[in-house]
């Protein structure tokens, strides 16, 4: 007789219900701006879910215009939503049916929850999951609350344990890093290659770090605020850093073309018209975005000695990580022919792109959109941080927090500064947090 596939079954474990209140403090964003602090009601953990106290949020780019719009790009907020999503905390109570996890273990938090069950979450790119459900993003109706709050009920499978010496604030980190890894993920740079990263935030920061580790041997990464290009390159991010000119904002005040109603008056000869108008705007971004890219890559441009007159100019690799079409621009002519330009920023959701520039060069124009199998890699990373060893090292992720926020009742002056490049007296902001 076979013996009984039982005995392979570890025993489930019990679950451990909360001894704490069964009310928490939530911050709760009502509308532009309108931050409250409000009180709310938590329950036991249910079915595989275990109860986090949450110890440290990080405050991203998108909890920024939530807050400033109660909207994030396209995504309109119609109730009351709890923001933050770069967490971690402690386990404080464990639901039913949830086994590896007991009182006290650290954990970052993986805040979206796919469906699990349909094809594209069976083929592992979960993030894609059209049932998705991503805290603190308005996109799901009722909208799935943020983790600004003390404590909250999260399946268990995507809580992810920590080693002892990360940091609260390095774990909740992680979120943003797992961007970066799924960035690198989709480009596959080869060992050698070379790599151009748009926008140092911390997005860009950890993507530059992350091109790094995967064994590109120039990165550049530009950005408009020099302190943050500065930092980049001091700290070990990228090897080169390029501060972008700020655009210079005009108006123009040239002659109505339309009348009030709407009907086109008489030209003059040369008169400039609507869509000549766009022609030329346009046409000087391209040539713009030409001559930055140019100048982008002078920084690295090998001396005449070493120099291949069969070799064409630009990065194996660009990673456009401001969302913004202009910095596409100068990706896409950054980029050499056969090479890869990955959208990870979220900005402008309509562009106009010179598509010549990626068809007829073969420039491959990958997107990514957040993240999927990627904790495990960001954990492996933190966890070899200052243990020595060959090759490029993460640079420290606690370093990057530059600015700490004790409890929920000072959001609202987290989220003001978070929205800057310098505080007060200053210094660079780079990532806020708030701290249980």
């Amino acid at each position: 007789m076979a013996p009984s596939a039982m005995s392979d079954i570890a025993p489930m474990q019990l679950p451990v219900y909360s001894k704490h209140s069964n009310k928490v403090n939530a911050s709760v964003l009502h509308g532009p701006r309108d931050l409250r602090l409000e009180v709310r009601n938590i329950e036991d953990p249910g079915f595989g879910e275990l109860q986090i106290a949450v110890k440290s949020t990080g405050i991203c780019g998108s909890d920024v215009s939530y807050y400033k719009k109660f909207a994030n790009g396209d995504l309109c907020a119609c109730a009351p939503l709890s923001l933050g999503h770069e967490s971690s905390g402690t386990v404080v109570a464990i639901g039913p049916q949830v086994s590896g996890f007991k009182i006290g273990d650290r954990v970052a938090l993986e805040v979206g929850v796919p469906c699990g069950q349909c094809g594209i979450c069976r083929k592992g790119r979960y993030n894609l999951c059209k049932k998705m459900r991503f805290r603190s993003s308005a996109k799901s109706v009722p909208h799935f609350q943020g983790t600004l709050q003390e404590r909250i009920n999260h399946p268990a499978i995507w809580c992810h344990k920590l080693p002892d010496h990360v940091s609260f604030e390095a774990a909740a980190l992680l979120e943003p890093l797992s961007v970066a890894i799924h960035a690198i993920n989709r480009a596959t740079p080869a060992p050698g290659s070379t790599a151009l990263v748009m926008g140092a935030g911390t997005v860009g920061l950890l993507t530059a770090a992350m091109a790094r580790q995967s064994g590109c041997t120039s990165v550049t990464i530009t950005d408009v605020d020099a302190g943050r290009v500065d930092y980049a390159v001091k700290k070990g991010f990228a090897t080169h850093g390029f501060v972008v000119p700020r655009p210079l904002h005009t108006s123009s005040s040239g002659s109505s073309v339309f009348t009030n109603s709407g009907s086109s008056t008489p030209l003059e000869p040369g008169a400039t018209t609507p869509a000549s108008l766009f022609s030329n705007c346009i046409h000087d971004q391209l040539e713009g975005a030409k001559n930055l890219a140019a100048d982008i890559l002078s920084l690295t441009k090998l001396p005449p000695s070493l120099q291949n007159d069969d070799e064409d100019d630009g990065v194996d690799v660009a990673f456009e990580c401001t969302g913004k079409e202009s910095c596409m621009h100068t990706s896409l002519y950054a980029t050499r022919p056969g090479g890869k330009v990955i959208m990870v920023g979220m900005g402008t959701p309509i562009q106009t792109l010179p598509m010549s520039a990626a068809h007829l060069r073969e420039v491959d124009i990958l997107g990514i959109f957040r993240y999927a199998n990627t904790y495990g890699t960001g954990i492996r990373l933190l966890s070899a941080q200052g243990k020595g060893g060959a090759g490029f090292t993460l640079p420290s992720l606690d370093d990057m927090v530059t600015h700490k926020f004790k409890g929920l009742g000072a959001a609202k002056h987290a989220f003001e500064l978070a929205g800057k490049t310098a505080d007060e007296n200053g210094n660079l902001v780079l990532k806020v947090v708030i701290e249980a």
